[in-house]
């Protein structure tokens, strides 16, 4: 009998977002007979949200302290030197690496270990809106040092990888386009949900799910939100996540009141989505949005920012609405949703339909399986 393909799979941390979501339905996807997979990965910040802790507790992983997301040279020597020893532990086929601190770390690491096959996934990448110019120029040239020894660059979207390769980070040859994968299920019906969160059971809803960080512009929300009370007073913005911009946003939304609600982490999404008439979205940066898929999935037309590859999940006009980087444009087009009851639901059916067939778990492990067979 041929022996599994041994997988080790790294990633920075396992903070509540799209690279965890992904990581969790690989590690639990990818098992014998065909595959064996080994999860590492940094611990999460004391000011973010530990997906395993909430979302996946039984997910096997080793813990490895330094790898988490602060650059810190000594820590990050020494979590190089624990990856170099588990790699000639293990002896895997592939070192799978996810997030760009783990890319480094991760992938260094397999080149002094001697494995096989590198992969890395760009879960979105960090050339706009993240850092300094200067500090963006040295990422650029640590990545493309880093592309010519993988073998295989993994994106989850056209435009993402589109990026990389204008900043010339690696050959086109190498790059595989992987979507996220999810499955989601609602847990209980809008009246349910509603009366769980102490919401209104007929008012307009408008979901937001994520960081409350700078690149997902929190403060952008907020000023929409204020434009669309002006048109509909009757609307509510929900408020799923917390993050470093937490108490500054609270702030900024005291104006308005009880027209935006605070919901904190929710360790079940599953019965959060389903209060909302529509999600929004108001990042400078993305990759792929697993929020905007999640919610698709169960029917719920979304509102995003052109940033990233989300206009790859939303499709504007058909499922939902993108809009450009500005908070009056968010804001109108949640009007325009909130306003039409018909376009919601047509949306929403349409939502649903793209979503399911585009962006399953089912196929997101089949694609990263055939592409292990197709290294070794």
């Amino acid at each position: 009998m041929t022996r599994p393909i041994k997988v080790i799979r790294v990633i920075a941390r396992m903070n509540v977002g799209g690279p965890a979501w992904q990581v969790s339905v690989l590690t639990r996807g990818l098992q014998p007979p065909e595959f064996e997979t080994h999860l590492v990965c940094g611990r999460v910040a004391d000011d973010e949200a530990d997906f395993i802790e909430l979302r996946d507790p039984s997910l096997p992983c080793t813990y490895l302290e330094g790898l988490g997301r602060s650059v810190k040279p000594l820590d990050d020597l020494r979590a190089f030197v624990a990856l170099v020893r588990i790699m000639r532990r293990e002896k895997p086929d592939v070192v799978h690496t996810h997030t760009a601190k783990a890319g480094v770390l991760g992938r260094s690491a397999a080149v002094v270990a001697r494995v096989p096959y590198r992969v890395h996934t760009f879960h979105g990448h960090v050339l706009h809106g993240y850092f300094s110019p200067r500090v963006t120029k040295a990422i650029i040239v640590i990545e493309r040092l880093l592309a010519r020894r993988t073998h295989v660059l993994a994106a989850v979207g056209s435009k993402v990888r589109d990026d990389l390769l204008d900043a010339n980070i690696g050959r086109p040859e190498k790059y595989r386009v992987v979507p996220p994968g999810v499955d989601v299920v609602a847990s209980c019906s809008k009246a349910e949900a509603r009366l769980a969160f102490e919401l209104p059971p007929h008012a307009p809803i408008i979901l937001f799910v994520g960081r409350l960080t700078r690149i997902k512009r929190p403060d952008r929300l907020i000023e929409a939100m204020s434009l669309v009370l002006q048109q509909r007073p009757d609307a509510i913005l929900a408020i799923a996540g917390e993050g470093d911009l937490h108490e500054e946003v609270r702030t900024l939304a005291a104006p308005l009141g009880d027209s935006v609600r605070f919901l904190g982490w929710q360790s079940d999404l599953s019965r959060v989505y389903p209060l909302a008439d529509t999600v929004v979205l108001t990042s400078d940066n993305e990759g792929m949005p697993v929020t905007l898929i999640e919610a698709s999935m169960l029917g719920i037309p979304c509102v995003t920012t052109d940033v990233g590859s989300a206009h790859e999940v939303v499709l504007d006009g058909k499922t939902g609405r993108v809009v450009s980087v500005n908070s009056s444009e968010v804001a109108s087009a949640l009007v325009d949703l909130l306003d039409d009851t018909h376009k919601l639901g047509r949306f929403g059916s349409a939502a649903r339909e793209h979503a399911t067939e585009k962006f399953g778990a089912a196929r997101l492990i089949e694609d990263y399986a055939a592409t292990y067979r197709e290294l070794r």
